[in-house]
């Protein structure tokens, strides 16, 4: 019995190596691109449209990546504390610039803002106008004889 809990766990690592080995062949396909690409686009970048690519294709079944990418991105958060040590031991070379970084911040936070609220007005409207085009197959359901269950009440006084 002892054995077999081993081989599952074992089973369980293997999954999860492999799963981490296909996301950095595919970080290393993206580094790649950027070496030979004469174009301003992060290796990141690169990397996370081959992953897309290969998961909408099906070359790339979910479940080779799922699990990783999961815990990959449980982790996240800790990965930014090395970048906010970088920022608070640049603070000499960041505050001259301070202003001109704020104001960038602000008007770009603004603009993700009034986009992303418009595309989601655009989805909203287009799913109505959807919703109302199949209409006739919701009268046609609608004049189906409903099925009630009888449900019972309790008293609970």
């Amino acid at each position: 019995m002892i054995g077999s809990t081993n081989l599952n766990e074992g089973e369980k690592q293997m999954k999860y190596f492999k799963q981490f080995l296909i996301i950095l062949f595919i970080s290393f396909i993206g580094e790649a691109l950027k070496m030979l690409l004469p174009l301003p686009i992060p290796a990141s970048i690169y990397g996370m449209v081959l992953l897309f690519a290969g998961l909408v294709s099906g070359v790339i079944p979910l479940d080779s990546v799922k699990d990783t990418g999961k815990f990959l991105i449980e982790i996240m958060p800790v990965m930014f504390i090395p970048a906010g040590v970088g920022l608070m031991e640049s603070w000499g070379i960041l505050k001259p610039m301070m202003v001109p970084v704020i104001v960038i911040t602000v008007v770009v936070y603004l603009m993700v803002m009034i986009i992303s609220g418009h595309c989601t007005q655009f989805v909203i409207r287009h799913g109505k106008s959807e919703m109302k085009s199949n209409e006739g197959t919701k009268e046609k359901l609608e004049k189906e004889e409903p099925v009630y269950e009888k449900v019972e009440v309790a008293d609970y006084e």
